[in-house]
């Protein structure tokens, strides 16, 4: 009776994890979701709500962080177990980036909102960030149902989204150029770009951990990446 009782309390352990988890992935969405309608908007209030947020998920993450901690030290877990409780001490950190991620573009916004928006630059962003938020939602679709052929799907989407943030570079590359008072206005526009593009890798890395926890392995191709901004003439920011 009592081992069933120890085994009783360690699956509530694991599902108490896996729950927090969910609603961290939750409350990144939603921020991600809110920093790019803020840009599009230029609504400081909805900027300042994503920015404030931020310490919610950054709460979380060390919640997690203490209770992963918990649970293998107190049992010991093995084999699957043990896979979830390290598949969650990596999805958090992971999806603590994206919320620092949206933080970010929040931030930006609050001096885009001073500017006069480009509308097909913005437009652009929403595109790149809406593929990238049904990423990150798949990734966590796939943790729960354990499936690793969509969590695949989702490694292989990185691929597009890179595609997405090079020619998005490419054409802020050519307005500065065209003219250099833009030079501020299109770096800011440029840093947000490469904020989602990161959101898109962290999401991919979730992913990961759904193969890693089905099958016991981290994929063994490498993951096809398509960002060649590094050849060209910007640097990256992803803080």
């Amino acid at each position: 009776m009592a081992s069933q009782h120890i085994v009783s309390s360690f699956d509530h352990d694991l599902e108490s994890l896996q729950a927090q988890v969910m609603k961290m992935g939750s409350l990144v969405e939603t921020a991600s979701q809110n920093a790019l309608k803020a840009l599009e908007t230029r609504d400081l209030e909805l900027s300042r709500k994503v920015r404030d947020g931020d310490k919610a998920i950054d709460r979380l993450d060390e919640e997690i962080k203490v209770e992963t901690a918990r649970v293998l030290v107190r049992r010991a877990p093995a084999a699957a177990d043990l896979r979830t409780v390290l598949s969650v001490m990596t999805m958090s950190t992971h999806l603590e980036r994206c919320g620092d991620y949206a933080k970010n573009i929040a931030k930006r916004t609050t001096v885009l909102a001073k500017t006069v928006p480009d509308d097909d630059t913005v437009s652009a962003l929403r595109g790149m960030a809406r593929m990238v938020e049904a990423m990150l939602a798949e990734a966590l679709d796939a943790y729960i149902q354990r499936d690793a052929d969509k969590a695949g799907d989702v490694r292989a989407r990185d691929l597009e989204v890179d595609q997405m943030y090079n020619t998005l570079f490419r054409a802020l590359l050519t307005h500065m150029m065209e003219d250099p008072r833009s030079i501020s206005y299109n770096m800011h526009l440029h840093f947000i770009a490469k904020n989602i593009e990161r959101m898109g890798d962290h999401a991919t890395s979730i992913a990961d951990q759904t193969i890693y926890l089905v099958t016991g392995e981290m994929p063994d191709e490498e993951r096809p990446k398509g960002d060649t901004t590094a050849y060209d003439v910007a640097g990256n920011d992803t803080n």
